[in-house]
C-alpha cells in the first residue's frame, strides 16, 4: 500500500488558519479529490481538528475510508474510523483494502507520518502570511521535486499556485 502526503502551503509554510483553509483555490480540490479517489478504494488520514473543518456535506469523504487520529478515545463519528496511533491509522487503511493511503492533514498529523512516506505532493500558494498554522519543517535535501503543473490566480483560485511532487532521494 503506498502511502503518501498532500498538502497546499504558501510560501511561507503556513496551511491554515484558525482551523480553516485560508484560500479559494478550485483547481487544488479538484486535485484533492482526483488523487485521493484515485483508481481504486482508497483512505485519508486526518486529525480531529481536520475532520472538523470538513463542511458537514462532505464529511465522511465520499469514495475513501476516512480515518480520523484523536487522543481521544470516546471520539467517534458517522463514516470515520478512530486511530489512537499511527500504526492503528495505517492498519484500519491495510484492513480496507486501500490501494492508497493519503494523509491530508492537519499539522500535528503532517508531523508524525513524515518519516513513513515517500511522496509528498505539495500545492505552493503564492502568497505569504496567509495563516497561523504550518506545514512541520522538513528538510528537502533528501527529497527531489517534479513540477507538474503551474496555475495562475483567476476567479477560482484566488492566487497562483505551483504543484510538486517531491520523492525521496
Amino acid at each position: 500500500m503506498k502511502i503518501a502526503m498532500i498538502v497546499a502551503m504558501d510560501e511561507d509554510g503556513n496551511i491554515g488558519s484558525s482551523g480553516e483553509l485560508p484560500w479559494r483555490l478550485r483547481s487544488d480540490m479538484l486535485r484533492f479529490k482526483t488523487l485521493t479517489e484515485g483508481d481504486g478504494y482508497n483512505s485519508v488520514i486526518m486529525g480531529r481538528k481536520t475532520w472538523d473543518s470538513l463542511p458537514d456535506e462532505f464529511k465522511p469523504l465520499p469514495e475513501r475510508a476516512n480515518i480520523v487520529m484523536s487522543r481521544d478515545t470516546n471520539w467517534n463519528a458517522d463514516g470515520a474510523d478512530t486511530a489512537l496511533y499511527v500504526g492503528r491509522a495505517i492498519e484500519i487503511a491495510f484492513a480496507e483494502g486501500s490501494e492508497e493511503c493519503w494523509i491530508i492533514g492537519g499539522s500535528q498529523i503532517y508531523e508524525m507520518f513524515l518519516d513513513r512516506v515517500d511522496e509528498i505532493h505539495v500545492t505552493t500558494v503564492h502568497v505569504s502570511s496567509s495563516g497561523n498554522i504550518t506545514f512541520p519543517q522538513w528538510d528537502r535535501s533528501d527529497w527531489s521535486e517534479n513540477v507538474i503543473e503551474q496555475t495562475i490566480a483567476d476567479e477560482d483560485n484566488d492566487h497562483a499556485t505551483t504543484y510538486s511532487i517531491w520523492t525521496k532521494s
